[in-house]
């Protein structure tokens, strides 16, 4: 692995406003590049580091693009930087936790493609977790050579959100590099995320100029097998990052209220002159929501998703929030029992 330097990783003021004087002469920053059970692998100036945790910090806690503090010379990982941006999603409701998917990234590159693979709710859940950590998305529509009417995949896609960016391409053309180009300038860090067998790994390889191997669709169900087992960081010769991640057939939301609300703008803007405040939009007299329905404004799809993925939202962080309260009465009562044990 080739050294790279700080600004080249993606560091900027944010960053180093979080290190005092100690450990800027003590501590080198490194950018992690890989999560394994007990240990990461992160991209320094100094090189490529392995790093053990210290007590307290767990690799859950750790995320693809994080910046950590280490101590080269032990191998340790010391400190988890604050992050400018975090993806997450919210994993079963009975585990009560979220999971970490990346960290620090500008754009979030939401691949699906010209067929059966084109689904509508999923990619609104992409959209919701891009926008409530304030990540740019974009849509990629790709097998666009090998359906008759892409532009109808393209304007649909582009319903899901004001202004939303969507290209649709070949993924095995010879210019993916420059139609993705303006996410991935120096320092810029992209994701790369959707459903298995969309062509994801043939992107990464023409972003990155990798070789990972792919696999053929299944002609059936439009789906291919996994290819990219976990997540990953990998330096693009533009200048930029990419973090591949693997087709999750489990998309969870929870803490994403925001995010939803900016999915669905045209419904959120309005719910809020709805005359009652705790308005469902279903028959309840003065809903702008069911006004707009009617007058053929707002498509009534969009609004069975909406409350859809509303209700899970607020179960999912009803079931966090419970689960943290668990966690913070077991931390008191653990160091209750400690507390007597030491007398």
């Amino acid at each position: 692995m080739t050294d790279f330097t700080r600004d080249a990783l993606g560091w900027s003021p944010f960053f180093m406003s979080q290190l005092d004087i100690d450990e800027l002469e003590t501590l080198t920053p490194a950018r992690i590049a890989t999560v394994h059970r007990d240990r990461v692998v992160g991209f320094s100036e100094i090189g490529t580091l392995e790093l053990t945790l210290d007590p307290g910090i767990t690799t859950a806690a750790v995320a693809v693009g994080d910046w950590v503090l280490a101590a080269p010379q032990q191998y340790r990982l010391i400190r988890v930087l604050d992050r400018k941006t975090e993806l997450s999603r919210g994993t079963e409701f009975h585990t009560g936790e979220k999971q970490l998917i990346a960290a620090n990234i500008d754009t979030l590159f939401i691949t699906t493609s010209c067929n059966n693979d084109f689904n509508p709710a999923r990619l609104e859940r992409y959209l919701a977790l891009a926008h409530d950590a304030m990540i740019t998305p974009v849509i990629l529509l790709t097998k666009a050579d090998q359906c008759d009417d892409p532009d109808d995949y393209v304007d649909q896609a582009r319903a899901l959100g004001r202004g939303l960016e969507v290209i649709a391409f070949d993924a095995k053309s010879d210019d993916v590099i420059a139609t993705l180009a303006p996410w991935c300038g120096q320092g810029q860090t992209v994701a790369l995320t959707g459903s298995s067998g969309v062509g994801k790994t043939t992107i990464a390889n023409a972003l990155t100029g990798g070789n990972a191997l792919t696999r053929d669709i299944r002609e059936d169900d439009a789906r291919g097998r996994h290819t990219t087992t976990g997540r990953s960081l990998h330096a693009m010769p533009s200048g930029g990052w990419l973090i591949d991640t693997p087709g999750m057939r489990g998309l969870g939301l929870a803490e994403v209220s925001f995010g939803i609300d900016a999915t669905f703008p045209e419904i959120s803007e309005l719910a809020e002159n709805c005359k009652f405040r705790d308005c469902a939009h279903d028959s309840e007299p003065g809903c702008k929501v069911q006004a707009a329905i009617a007058a053929g404004e707002i498509d009534p799809d969009r609004l069975k998703r909406f409350k859809k993925l509303k209700r899970e939202n607020i179960q999912a962080t009803e079931t966090i929030a419970q689960a943290r309260d668990r966690s913070k009465k077991l931390g008191k009562h653990i160091k209750s029992v400690m507390k007597k044990k030491g007398r």
